[in-house]
């Protein structure tokens, strides 16, 4: 069975630089951005806070399922998918979970805190996005204590993040 690594947080808590850097520890990675795929909608786009509301969410839903569908191609070739994008609620990790069967499935959600995320998010001036979204730290951490593994990324560097991630993979099935 594959692994396929899924990494969380909100904007500004490093889960592009992480899964980059967490894909180029394996043999064969490959990072699967989910904000990637919203932009591949040229006309007709409603991105996640965007409206009409029920189109949002079906397009949250399809940009799912086509991050489920990249990374078990790239896993039937054997290479590890890790998957980053803002995850907010349980429903969602079922999914994942559902669309991803046969494949071993960890979930990382990196929490910085909401002012080095914020203070992050400022650095990237093409992506200045946090501000809006700072809320959702707030529930994340209601909606999933307890599941996956949490990773206070604030003071570590790039490569203990990393490192960290793959020293506890084996606690982080979802």
């Amino acid at each position: 069975m594959a692994d396929i690594w899924i990494i969380n947080g909100i904007p500004g808590a490093g889960k592009t630089t992480t899964a980059r850097a967490l894909a180029s520890s394996f043999h064969r990675g490959v990072d699967i951005e989910g904000d990637r795929l919203q932009e591949f909608i040229v006309s007709g786009s409603v991105p996640p806070g965007g409206q009409p509301q029920l189109e949002e969410e079906r397009q949250i839903h399809l940009n799912v399922r086509n991050q489920c569908l990249l990374a078990c191609s790239f896993a039937q070739d054997d290479f590890t998918p890790i998957i980053d994008y803002v995850i907010v609620n349980r429903a969602r990790v079922e999914e994942y979970r559902q669309q991803l069967t046969g494949l071993k499935a960890h979930l990382i959600t990196l929490s910085p805190g909401v002012p080095v995320a914020l203070e992050r998010d400022l650095r990237r001036p093409d992506k200045t996005v946090a501000h809006i979204w700072a809320h959702l730290d707030e529930i994340m951490r209601t909606e999933f204590d307890g599941v996956g593994l949490w990773i206070d990324n604030s003071n570590l560097t790039l490569e203990g993040t990393v490192n960290h991630i793959v020293s506890h993979q084996e606690e982080v099935l979802i």
